[in-house]
């Protein structure tokens, strides 16, 4: 079982930029492939981002490519979401979550974090 808490979300300016942060607790993260999604008002969750166990696999949803990074810490427990040249449509509940095997596919992940909200202002 690990604990997810994410962290760094606010309001934003459209072209601005904003770190999430996801601690974990309990078990280490280095256990666990990491990922990021994003809920707005009225949609499905969708996929941003993942980062395998060792960091050296990385995906990105279409809409974030380019303007994201996902990374992490494992000597920190922490995975981070930097994002750059933020859009109105960016603006969601993001959240953090971990999985034991990057075969699970895009979707299937174990433990959830509560979310963060990003909202990016025109």
């Amino acid at each position: 079982q690990v604990t997810l808490v994410e962290s760094g979300g606010g309001l934003v300016r459209a072209g601005g930029s904003l770190r999430l942060s996801c601690a974990a607790s309990g078990r280490t993260v280095r256990d666990y492939a990491m990922g990021w999604f994003r809920q707005a008002p009225g949609t499905e969750r969708e996929f941003v981002a993942a980062i395998s166990r060792s960091g050296s696999t990385v995906d990105y949803a279409d809409s974030a490519e380019g303007r994201f990074t996902i990374s992490r810490d494992n000597a920190k427990n922490t995975v981070y979401l930097q994002m750059n040249s933020l859009k109105p449509e960016d603006t969601a509940v993001y959240y953090c979550a971990a999985k034991r095997s990057w075969a699970l596919g895009r979707m299937n992940y174990d433990f959830w974090g509560q979310g963060t909200q990003v909202t990016v202002s025109s």
